[in-house]
């Protein structure tokens, strides 16, 4: 039997009223409040706008459009079906609202810095330092340089002491009186500024020698200083997360200590271990004030970390914008363009991070 076009239309509206009857809200309903919540409170700011002849005032109606949508959600939730699901309703809108503010500034950085960085983002650019280079032209390559050889002493240095002070307090500490006084000072270390990291770097090779050093390697321990505690902390955790069982079957097997957490705890928790070493090069990855301090600045390539100054990508970014030559467009640019450099550095760190992660994890199918 062929349905009719009233049939049809009859149709459609028993099964919304049977929806509506039934104690659940159509799927379609909340986009349906949601867009109609944006287009009530857009009417008054359009209107405002074009009378006044301003901007129209885009974040005002996102806000006021996202609050009349929680109240009629859950109004109407409370009416077709019950309390709970009001609330839950209710709860959802909020929580996805704290996700898309929260990423308001990420996706605004990451617009801004891309937008201004393009400019600049050539083949020069990657090829040339700035030796000789006056206004326009140029190129970060020794900052480049600078910050991968600082950065990869800096992991040398903080990684295995990080890594065996936290296989200490796991294994070997025992909550004693010496791991918890590590434990304070590790804690105490998370929360200095970075400045005294470099005061400290620049102390200690003033000492040997003399005042007025300024190396890669300087820069290095003043980074792997703030490294050392967040390596610590952790690792520490990642550790205390291998179930005991492991540890006790290979002990049962006649196997030492020392073995086992090489063999055993490490392989275990190498995936969040890694993404810990990861965390802490991204923490110091983009620090300039201690690099100002230590490494200082200069236009010419360094590849030794023993001798003389060294650029690096957040002391270079500084210099550009706060240095400005002749055209200062060309300055500003470069700073820019700088930035990006420095954020994709770290996302494919990070996506190097992942792949080892998920390449030495350990094996759990059979």
């Amino acid at each position: 039997m062929t349905l009719t076009a009233p049939d049809t239309a009859r149709g459609t509206l028993a099964r919304t009223a049977t929806s509506l009857s039934s104690g659940h809200l159509p799927r379609w309903a909340p986009w349906a409040l949601l867009v109609g919540s944006l287009a009530i409170v857009a009417a008054p700011f359009g209107i405002a706008s074009i009378s006044s002849g301003s901007e129209f005032n885009l974040a005002g109606t996102l806000i006021l459009g996202a609050v009349v949508y929680l109240v009629l959600i859950y109004v109407l939730s409370r009416i077709v079906e019950d309390g709970r699901k009001a609330t839950d309703r209710l709860i959802t809108g909020v929580v996805t609202a704290a996700f898309a503010i929260a990423m308001v500034p990420l996706v605004s950085v990451a617009w801004t810095v891309v937008a201004n960085g393009i400019a600049r983002f050539d083949a020069d650019f990657f090829s040339m330092s700035m030796r000789g280079a006056i206004g326009e032209g140029g190129g970060g390559l020794h900052a480049i340089m600078g910050t991968l050889l600082v950065t990869l002493a800096a992991t040398l240095i903080s990684v295995p002491i990080g890594l065996m002070t936290a296989v200490y307090l796991v294994e070997y500490g025992q909550g004693g009186r010496m791991a918890r006084a590590i434990t304070f000072l590790v804690d105490v270390m998370t929360g200095i500024p970075s400045i005294v990291a470099g005061l400290f770097a620049y102390a200690l090779f003033a000492l040997i020698f003399g005042p007025g050093v300024r190396m890669g390697i300087m820069g290095s321990v003043a980074l792997a200083v703030l490294m050392i505690p967040v390596v610590v902390r952790s690792s520490e955790e990642m550790l205390r997360l291998v179930p005991n069982e492991l540890r006790e079957a290979s002990y049962a097997l006649g196997v030492p200590k020392w073995l086992t957490i090489l063999k055993v705890v490490l392989p275990t928790s190498i995936a969040g271990i890694t993404t810990g070493v990861m965390l802490a090069i991204s923490r110091v990855i983009g620090e300039t004030a201690p690099l100002l301090i230590t490494a200082g600045f200069t236009d010419a390539m360094n590849y030794n970390l023993f001798s003389g100054r060294m650029q690096t990508l957040p002391v270079f970014t500084y210099s550009q914008y706060a240095y400005q030559g002749i055209p200062a467009e060309a300055y500003v640019d470069r700073a820019w363009a700088s930035a990006l450099t420095l954020i994709i550095i770290v996302m494919v760190l990070n996506l190097i991070a992942r792949l080892v992660a998920k390449f030495f994890a350990p094996k759990t199918g059979r």
